[in-house]
């Protein structure tokens, strides 16, 4: 056993040993910015990301830009950011004023994918409620299942989906990588009145907005995350 001696205070003492108590639990919830995309109205214009229309994302070195085109209505409607063995869609849809409609997508995701055969599990993560899937495929005659993670976001008049395969699909630290680009992310949800659900279309990459230090930096580390990007995959 140790015994520890301790100080008489003041009275002052203790009042502002107990102010800073309650100073330092204020900090630690108020302080912290709030996760996930961002509205246009309240991005942060000083970071550097790529102009899709709808989405703006920030790139980051090594990683690879592809788009989802459905070709029956000619028009880009998802991205896909590839890092390594890993790789996270995404897509923006309109939704209503009122109420967000990810707790109701999620439902119904689970339930598609547990009448194909799956598995699908409510977990807490990172930006809030996602859904952690093994989604059934038949390969050879025998059933493989893929494992994703299914992240929503419910913004103003806007819904964001992201869906991760690859190793950050089950591995916590690997898709913390696109948990910080979803923080980065913009929804330019537009003024045009849409159907909830409507996906909100994404043009080719416009030149990338950026400060005058992001370009120098990029400049001196000759590092291009986009290099290899823009592809095309079509859909059918």
């Amino acid at each position: 056993m140790r015994l520890f001696g301790r100080r008489k205070r003041t009275p002052d003492q203790d009042e502002a040993a107990v102010t800073a108590e309650v100073d330092a639990e204020g900090t630690d919830d108020a302080g912290a910015p709030e996760r996930g995309p961002k509205d246009v109205a309240d991005a942060d214009d000083s970071v550097s990301r790529l102009d899709l229309g709808s989405l703006r994302v920030r790139g980051v070195p090594g990683m690879e830009l592809r788009l989802e085109v459905d070709e029956d209505r000619q028009r880009v409607i998802g991205a896909h950011l590839v890092l390594g063995e890993s790789q996270m869609q995404v897509q923006a849809f309109a939704a209503p004023k009122s109420a967000g409609i990810w707790d109701e997508i999620r439902d119904e995701i689970a339930q598609g994918i547990a009448t194909g055969g799956g598995t699908a599990e409510n977990i807490d993560g990172p930006l809030g409620t996602e859904l952690h899937a093994r989604m059934p495929t038949s390969s050879g005659g025998r059933t493989v299942f893929t494992p994703a993670r299914f992240v929503g976001w419910d913004g103003p008049r806007w819904f964001l989906r992201a869906v991760m395969s690859g190793h950050a699909a089950i591995d916590d630290a690997v898709a913390e990588q696109f948990y910080d680009l979803l923080d980065d992310i913009v929804v330019v949800r537009g003024e045009v009145p849409m159907a909830p659900r409507e996906v909100l279309a994404l043009e080719l990459p416009k030149t990338a907005t950026a400060s005058d230090d992001d370009t120098q930096a990029a400049e001196d580390s000759e590092l291009n995350p986009f290099e290899r990007g823009p592809e095309i995959t079509e859909i059918r």
